[in-house]
């Protein structure tokens, strides 16, 4: 976990509570009808949570084969023993 200053504690409530004053003040000056549907929508997005990632690579792409000297190692036999009872 990354510390902070005190100072620098302190500026980030200050610009959170900033923040949270310009918000007040724009939710203020729209008429009640359009805060009221722009609330609704935050809540739809935050009700949906965040998107799914999607796949790194396109359906029905091959993937690229390792470059030369990093192929995986192949799987060792244990069937045969070199120790003699």
């Amino acid at each position: 976990m990354t510390k902070h200053s005190k100072s620098e504690r302190e500026r980030r409530a200050a610009d959170n509570e900033r923040i949270a004053e310009i918000q007040r003040a724009w939710a203020g000056s729209v008429p009640p009808q359009v805060a009221l549907e722009f609330a609704a929508g935050v809540q739809a997005a935050r009700d949906r949570g965040p998107r799914v990632r999607p796949p790194d690579m396109a359906p029905g792409t091959r993937p690229q084969p390792p470059r030369p000297g990093r192929e995986p190692k192949p799987v060792k036999d244990e069937t045969t023993s070199r120790r003699r009872y």
